[in-house]
């Protein structure tokens, strides 16, 4: 009796190990954010001056200001410091404003809120834009390249000219939105939403092609695979095609340009937020930056790098479950 051969199924096969392939990149995170802490408060270190120096009446002396440097703790060895720094973060505790003397998690938690609306609104809009752009770069096969570069070339634009762009069109030509972004600080941003239609669409469009240049590579590799040709073969409708046997294999390499793309949005709200004058953290670390109030721009600085590497750990996790084989660098099943 002939024998028939078994089709290979598109999904790869899940494999065991899964705790031991969880606990590596959960380890790797760790171990990231203790290599972060320690590059941001290295940095704000060595930044020129600090919040004794800014706070210090004109005219001050240096015993003055050095009094007012062991005030503020600033005096200490740097190792205590961070020691003490650290150590209070683990426990929740970011410190206090040195400029203020306000307790550094509330001015946080204060601006987190509209930060979060703005970083949610951008994500909601870029992600899928970006799979869209992204499938139609990786999907153009002659024109694959000029499409790509046209993406990455746009996506290279500073975010400050596409914000002043929008909101050129948008609220100088056409009048359909406010030209800023003014709250009080506290007030969440969704009893506005006409606030924040400016300051997403800068945010996102950026994020969007950035991301979708990384993804279109993926998309590419993805529809040469065999069980796609095969599904096209059999008459397979193309809407079929792409959500059983070309989507399944986009979701670790998606959810990792998404978390790639947050990172981006984080950094890119302290543009946007002012130039519109948007009461987020953005505009909080740059105020403090230039007070030199360092707790403030560690604690902000720190949870940037928190949401960014907890992304990234879900997107790794993600590939882990759907892409257990050897993957490339943005979880695409080789």
């Amino acid at each position: 009796m002939p024998t028939t051969a078994k089709a290979a199924a598109p999904f790869p096969s899940s494999g065991g190990g899964g705790p031991v392939r969880a606990a590596v990149p959960v380890a790797r995170t760790g171990l990231l954010l203790v290599a972060v802490s320690i590059a941001v408060f290295t940095a704000t270190d060595v930044l020129p001056g600090d919040a004794a120096s800014v706070r210090a009446t004109p005219g001050a002396t240096q015993e003055q200001v050095a009094e007012l440097r062991a005030q503020l703790g600033l005096d200490r060895p740097a190792w205590r410091r961070y020691a003490d720094w650290a150590g209070g973060l683990l426990t929740g505790d970011a410190g206090t404003s040195l400029v203020n003397g306000r307790p550094v998690a509330d001015a946080v938690a204060q601006r987190g809120a509209a930060t979060t609306a703005l970083v949610g609104g951008a994500l909601l809009v870029a992600a899928p834009l970006m799979l869209l752009l992204g499938w139609w770069a990786g999907a153009a096969r002659r024109t694959r390249g000029v499409v790509t570069a046209v993406l990455t070339g746009a996506a290279a634009i500073p975010t400050a000219v596409v914000a002043s762009g929008l909101a050129a069109l948008l609220s100088g030509a056409l009048g359909l939105l406010p030209a800023v972004s003014l709250l009080a600080p506290g007030v969440s941003p969704l009893r506005s939403p006409e606030l924040l239609v400016l300051p997403v669409l800068s945010a996102a469009l950026p994020t969007a092609l950035f991301g979708a240049g990384l993804l279109s590579g993926a998309v590419a590799d993805t529809l040469r695979r065999p069980h796609v040709a095969d599904a096209r073969r059999r008459g397979r409708p193309a809407w079929a095609v792409a959500c059983v046997d070309v989507l399944p294999f986009l979701l670790a390499p998606f959810a990792r340009v998404v978390a790639i793309s947050a990172g981006g949005l984080i950094a890119a709200t302290t543009v946007v937020e002012t130039l519109f004058g948007y009461p987020g953290l953005g505009s909080l670390l740059v105020s403090a930056v230039a007070a030199r109030d360092v707790p403030v721009v560690q604690a902000i600085a720190m949870l940037a790098a928190l949401v960014v590497l907890a992304g990234l750990l879900a997107a790794d996790l993600v590939a882990a479950a759907v892409s257990p084989r050897r993957t490339g660098p943005l979880g695409e099943a080789r």
